[in-house]
């Protein structure tokens, strides 16, 4: 990497990458997660906007979307009113300090610091003499609280007396609320004042799930650090604000009057405010005095609010489950971690290794960008977040996840496309939308694969699992009438039996069925859309000749699989469904793969067979053949696609075609309105051996040509100059955002990843370096440490946090560019690192888990060479000789050598590089 300065914006101060920002308030929209494994889930701004939530239907702050961090008045702020001065916000969420940021004589200093996950901001007003120190986290425990610990600290050289007030607008409800029945929804709240604080505990739900008795309790209970609890309460918000006031000036902080209402009091039919108003205290020069805030959601009003405010609000307390907070974050991050000559590259992977945590917990949605989404993940999200998972852990770990799973595919190759909330818990759609993704069914066959890899559990392929079933057949093309959702959602036999496949024949119907299921040019057909989701608009005639390579790859590695199942496992036969054999038509009856409407006639056919039921009744199919059957199909596609998708522009550049639109013509090549390029198109056929080696080297050419800007990166397609009403809405977006020619991190990432497998080191780490770079860079990105989902037209990250390209992006730095990965379980090292990334020791390093123990694996690369230069010349462990073979470009170590180590300690790998 470049270590380029970055001291204009945030920098690590630590080896845990705790970073500091001075100024974040002067930064639009940046937002950062405060989360917990009990499903707490908050977003906080340096001037503590955002929301807190658990799901859809229960949010403590009002739901905000990026737009709102600077629209709404509703944050999390701390009042102190000081004598002789007037209101002063700790937070300066004032009508005075907003004005700040454009007055540089009266600005205030505020300086952000952050780790894993905690939030501090500290504001100083040198006139005043105050400083406030706030910290914010989310303990690591059962209980869905957030905790907000404010000092105060006299930094004048008089006595100042101050008057605090904690104020937290609580919203109470549904995010479907926020503007459906807004008001109607405040008759429904019941506040009730305690010793410690505020609680709102609706009466109804009012949303989506219909008029249901509510349960449900949101409070904001507070004390100072010797446990004092508040003098009184203000706990209505018209009431808080006085006429023609508001939040950020509100009157009875103005007018530092006497509280409302005292602890016991019951108030009806009113927006809420959690405002908590503390003894007035007197700070003489250098004193400090803290207070605690709990904001909390419970499913019942507690029975104790005492006992509740004895947990959190006490400083002691609020330190000693930081701390846990730290140490917790800090346990599950601590698997994997990479050191370079870039320590800001290092550090900066760590945030990177917290993404696919995140989403696993906030799932696409409950963050500012992701203003999009209700919760949940959806098929694509689930089975690439587990790539992370099976790297970060033991894999074994996510077994059951994978094998849960699986229970969402269709018997004609499709998927429910939304994941419930418990294991094995599926939906067709939201709101039973009849679509379907063409690309769903080849994500889980890599995740599959890198599972067994990583585990040597290749057995796991013979488990049996069930098939989802809804009124959805045909790939979404028809309906069964004769399905009663009253019978469940699996797939039964005419016996009415719950029919059960193998693992491994889930994973063959997804990417058989897909071989059939063909266009006019003989590619898999569009559907949908494909991983591009704004791709929606060809659902006739579109084809995804990306995809179509992305399958044949996958249909080439299964029929290897197969061969080292037979190998591994001794099973020479497998037990398929009798309906499938239609299918394996090199071992049935042989069709002319060249003629589209033979596919379909044989595709119709299976289709006729499993539209409602099907028989139960099971074939045995000899491996050897049914790994041929797959082999024959992969290389026709294969060669299919060299011949008939391969484009020469007039100037001379080489790539692939890699859509068809709705009217059945190419979207690459030269156009009237300037050449038309898609990444997508081109990451596939390199990832999965479809390209030639000089096909990839002509790709390469082309993606620099056409793609690469120097300002944003490697954009996701060229400009196309006009909206395509015939392939897909992306293109209605404005150029350079989102789908429609941004740096998409996650497209990117995989260019990478297929640049590196296929030997073009130093293509791949240009695209992660500059992906980095375009991060790191605050002037332009205006983000926190991390990937952002794509970065824009004017170079800002947008959509952080929550985005796949964190896993593929873990997955490419640690199996690609260091070469750790698993081969069948055993540990397949394969280094692709470029000379100026080892350290001035010529040193480079990763500490991984593989095999159940922990591996420091040090490369040293003495003679300083690049990439391409040297081969591993030795390997050690704690300092003993290990043996290794030599399989292509890789060694392999046998994963019994490392399982023979200690468990739960180091152990150091030094492999010698020359």
């Amino acid at each position: 990497m470049t270590n380029k300065n970055n001291s204009l914006g945030w920098k690590f101060i630590d080896n845990d990458s705790t970073f500091v920002l001075n100024n974040p308030q002067k930064s639009s929209y940046l937002y950062f997660p405060l989360v917990n494994e009990a499903g707490m889930m908050s977003a906080i701004t340096p001037t503590l906007h955002g929301d807190i939530k658990t799901s859809q239907n229960t949010f403590l702050m009002a739901p905000v979307s990026s737009e709102d961090l600077h629209n709404s008045r509703a944050a999390r702020n701390f009042w102190v009113h000081i004598e002789g001065e007037g209101a002063w916000s700790a937070t300066g969420n004032s009508s005075k300090q907003l004005s700040y940021n454009f007055n540089d004589e009266e600005d205030e200093e505020v300086n952000l610091e952050a780790g894993f996950l905690w939030h501090k901001v500290t504001r100083s007003n040198k006139r005043i003499g105050i400083q406030a120190e706030l910290t914010s986290f989310v303990p690591a425990n059962d209980d869905q609280v957030e905790l907000l610990k404010v000092t105060l600290t006299n930094t004048g050289d008089q006595n100042i007396t101050i008057s605090p007030t904690a104020a937290i607008p609580l919203y109470a409800r549904s995010a479907d609320d926020i503007r459906d029945h807004r008001h109607v929804t405040s008759l429904l709240h019941r506040i009730f004042t305690s010793s410690y604080g505020i609680e709102v505990q609706p009466t109804l739900s009012f949303d989506e799930r219909g008029h249901k008795i509510n349960h449900v309790t949101y409070s904001v209970l507070g004390a100072d650090q010797n446990g004092e609890s508040p003098t009184g309460f203000f706990p209505i918000v018209e009431d808080f604000i006085g006429e023609g006031g508001n939040l950020d000036w509100p009157e009875v902080i103005v007018k530092n009057a006497e509280p409302h209402a005292k602890p016991g009091e019951t108030f009806e039919g009113y927006e809420s405010v959690g405002a908590l108003k503390f003894n007035t205290a007197t700070l003489e020069p250098n004193q400090s005095k803290s207070y605690i805030v709990a904001l909390m959601i419970t499913d019942d009003r507690p029975s104790s609010v005492n006992e509740i405010a004895k947990k959190y609000c006490s400083e002691e307390q609020f330190d000693v489950l930081l701390e846990q907070n730290k140490a917790d974050w800090k346990n599950k991050l601590n698997n994997l971690s990479f050191q370079t000559s870039d320590n800001d590259f290092n550090q900066w992977m760590k945030w990177v290794t917290l993404q696919p945590i995140l989403r696993r917990i906030y799932g696409c949605s409950f963050l500012p960008h992701h203003d999009y989404g209700k919760g949940g993940r959806g098929w694509r999200d689930l089975w690439q977040d587990c790539l992370a998972l099976l790297i970060m852990d033991d894999p074994k770990k996510v077994k059951d996840l994978l094998y849960n799973n699986f229970a969402g595919v269709r018997i004609d190759g499709s998927n429910a496309t939304i994941i419930g909330s418990e294991p094995g818990e599926f939906v067709a759609d939201r709101n039973n939308i009849a679509r379907v993704w063409m690309d769903h069914g080849a994500w889980p066959f890599l995740t599959t694969q890198l599972y067994i890899n990583q585990s040597g559990d290749i057995e796991f392929l013979l488990e049996n699992q069930t098939y989802f079933k809804d009124t959805q057949i045909k790939r979404s093309k028809d309906l069964d009438l004769e399905w009663n959702p009253e019978h469940g959602n699996q797939l039964q036999t005419e016996n009415s039996d719950t029919y059960q496949g193998t693992i491994l024949e889930h994973m063959l119907l997804q990417n058989i069925v897909q071989f059939f299921n063909v266009g006019k040019h003989n590619n898999i057909k569009l559907e949908g859309a494909d991983w591009n989701d704004a791709f929606d608009l060809a659902p006739e005639l579109g084809e995804s000749v990306a995809f179509t390579a992305l399958y044949a790859s996958n249909l080439k590695e299964m029929s290897e699989l197969l061969l080292s199942l037979q190998e591994k496992a001794g099973v020479d036969e497998l037990q398929l469904a009798k309906e499938i054999t239609i299918l394996l038509d090199t071992i049935s009856k042989p069709i002319d793969y060249d003629v589209v409407e033979e596919k379909l006639n044989l595709l119709d056919q299976y289709f006729e067979t499993c539209s409602h039921k099907i028989s139960g009744e099971k074939t045995s199919i000899s491996i050897k053949e049914l790994a041929a059957d797959l082999n024959s199909k992969a290389d026709w596609m294969i060669n299919h696609l060299r011949q008939n998708e391969w484009i020469k522009n007039e100037e001379g550049f080489e790539w692939f075609n890699g859509y068809y639109n709705n009217d059945a013509e190419p979207v690459e090549g030269d156009h009237e309105n300037g050449v038309r390029m898609t990444l997508t198109g081109q990451v596939f056929p390199v990832m999965g051996g479809v390209a030639t080696e000089d096909q990839v080297k002509k790709i390469a050419d082309s993606v620099t040509n056409y793609l690469k800007d120097e300002k944003i990166g490697y954009r996701l397609n060229s400009q196309f100059g006009e909206i395509q009403q015939n392939i897909g809405r992306g293109f209605g977006f404005a150029f350079g955002h989102k789908e429609n020619g941004a740096m998409f991190s996650h497209m990117a990432v995989m260019y990478s990843n297929a640049m590196y497998q296929r030997q073009f080191g130093h293509e791949g780490f240009d695209v992660i370096n500059s992906i980095y770079e375009l991060s790191k860079n605050f002037e332009l990105s205006r983000i926190y440490p991390g990937v952002p989902e794509y970065i824009s037209e004017k170079g800002r990250g947008m959509y952080h946090y929550l985005t796949g390209s964190a896993s593929w992006l873990l997955l490419t730095v640690l199996t690609e560019m260091f070469g750790v990965k698993g081969h069948l379980g055993d540990l397949a090292l394969e280094p692709k690192l470029l000379q100026n990334q080892f350290n001035e020791q010529n040193e480079a390093s990763v500490f991984s888990y593989f095999a159940n123990r922990h591996l420091n694996i040090v490369y040293k690369n003495k003679k300083g060479l690049d990439y391409g230069a040297y081969q591993i010349q030795s390997i050690s462990l704690d300092g003993q000789e290990v043996a290794f073979e030599s399989k292509q470009k890789a060694v392999i170590v046998s994963r019994e050598v490392i399982s023979q180590l200690t468990e739960n300690e180091n152990h150091t790998l030094e492999v010698v590089l020359g």
